[in-house]
């Protein structure tokens, strides 16, 4: 069956959104076709919004929509710890635990060659240059605690990082082991993240 154009082209740009195949795609855009149209102009609306309005933070590189970003510039968050991830998810999955109370680092992704991922195309650079010159007050990061997940291009990406920081008078820390072995960071479950951030240990 052949349908109009509009709706064909709506299930193909539906299908191209991560978790949704053409079966999916094509429920959600006939469920999209009967609701009132206040309601898609509002999802159009937010959609262009978000696009429009949301950047990334320039010193830890997480979405926002000021720069710096409020987790940055809050003045009770502890300057001298950064929590190293490697998305805006695994950030808000550890920021929902309400253990961490230091900054972040956001890579932009994790080491995979087989993907086509490498160390340039991370924000690797970036996070050198934080942990080697001092803060504005003048005092120097104390800790890094790499918090990649526990699949290999995860465990790929803390080894890397271990290399780049070996050389710089600086702590660096893991996650506890107990986390499901290759799962990332935003599928784990509360208590088991809590329990990794509360005895991450030194490497």
């Amino acid at each position: 069956m052949r349908y109009p154009q509009q709706i064909t082209d709506l299930i193909e740009n539906l299908a191209k959104l991560p978790g949704l195949g053409r079966k999916s795609a094509t429920r959600l855009a006939f469920h999209i076709l009967k609701r009132p149209t206040s309601e898609i102009a509002a999802l159009a609306s937010a959609l262009l919004a978000v696009k429009r309005e949301i950047h990334f933070c320039s010193v830890c590189h997480d979405y926002t929509d000021q720069d710096p970003c409020s987790l940055c510039s809050d003045p009770k968050r502890d300057s001298t710890v950064i929590c190293v991830v490697e998305s805006p998810n695994d950030l808000l999955a550890i920021e929902s635990s309400g253990i961490f109370k230091g900054r972040y680092h956001v890579l932009g992704g994790a080491i995979s060659p087989l993907s086509g991922i490498g160390p340039a195309d991370l924000y690797l650079d970036d996070l050198i240059a934080r942990v080697k010159n001092p803060l504005p007050d003048g005092s120097k990061i104390q800790e890094v605690l790499l918090a990649t997940g526990s699949s290999p291009d995860g465990e790929a990406t803390c080894s890397y990082l271990l290399d780049l920081l070996k050389d710089i008078p600086v702590k660096v820390t893991k996650l506890a082991r107990g986390l499901p072995v290759g799962m990332d960071l935003e599928f784990v479950d509360q208590g088991s993240l809590k329990e990794a951030l509360e005895f991450r240990r030194k490497i």
